[in-house]
């Protein structure tokens, strides 16, 4: 319970920290409208389709990941709180409350898509709203317990932005790939049945992705 507790405190205190602030939010959120905004002109001679819109929102996504989930590690680095969080709290519950924020962050943002993408698309219809649901919340946990890890390896490290890009590539090829072939079968009216490959694999791969770097990031935290 002293855990459950610790772990919602310190991911509170991050919310409040980002909400005064606003660095990743108002950067990212400019990112995801520039790019819904260039996309929009991109395809206005081309006839859409769903697998072109799952790739470029799922594109998107990815690119948003890439370029703000790091901030959970390196705002603490900048703000030289790194020592006195890792005396005042646990690696897990570290590890923990960061997930929860990059969670929560990437899945605000991944609805603000989604929601931008209907605005602006008229052809951007979900034809099976569980399948489009369950593609977004398992394609977007993917990819906050990839980004949450990298973001711990990387904080003390120069050069962090090109690094964490290089480290992060590889590990969310996976969950990319596998969310957009259920997001184009959530446009294209496809049953729940027919995606349950793609959500074990999400699934699977959110697993041992969150149990890895649970226990290597008691390691990198106290390096």
């Amino acid at each position: 319970m002293r855990a459950l507790l610790s772990t919602y405190a310190l991911f509170a205190k991050d919310v409040r920290s980002e909400w005064r602030t606003r660095h990743a939010l108002n950067s990212l959120l400019m990112f995801v409208v520039t790019a819904v905004i260039v996309i929009l002109f991109a395809l206005r001679s081309v006839e859409p389709n769903p697998e072109l819109f799952s790739g470029m929102l799922w594109v998107v996504i990815f690119f948003t990941t890439m370029s703000g989930m790091s901030r959970a590690f390196v705002a603490e680095e900048d703000r030289g709180t790194t020592l006195t969080l890792q005396l005042v709290a646990s690696p897990g519950v570290v590890f923990w409350g960061k997930l929860f924020l990059n969670s929560g962050l990437i899945l605000v943002l991944s609805g603000i898509i989604s929601v931008l993408y209907k605005l602006f698309f008229s052809g951007f219809v979900v034809k099976s709203p569980d399948v489009y649901v369950a593609s977004i919340v398992l394609g977007s946990l993917g990819f906050a317990s990839a980004s949450t890890i990298i973001a711990a390896i990387i904080a003390k490290t120069s050069g962090r932005g090109t690094l964490y890009a290089v480290l992060l590539f590889p590990l969310l090829i996976i969950p990319l790939l596998t969310a957009m072939s259920s997001t184009t079968k959530s446009l294209e009216g496809a049953p729940f049945n027919d995606a349950i490959i793609d959500f074990q694999t999400l699934l699977g791969y959110l697993m041992v992705m969150v149990a890895g770097s649970s226990l290597l990031f008691e390691y990198v935290w106290k390096d």
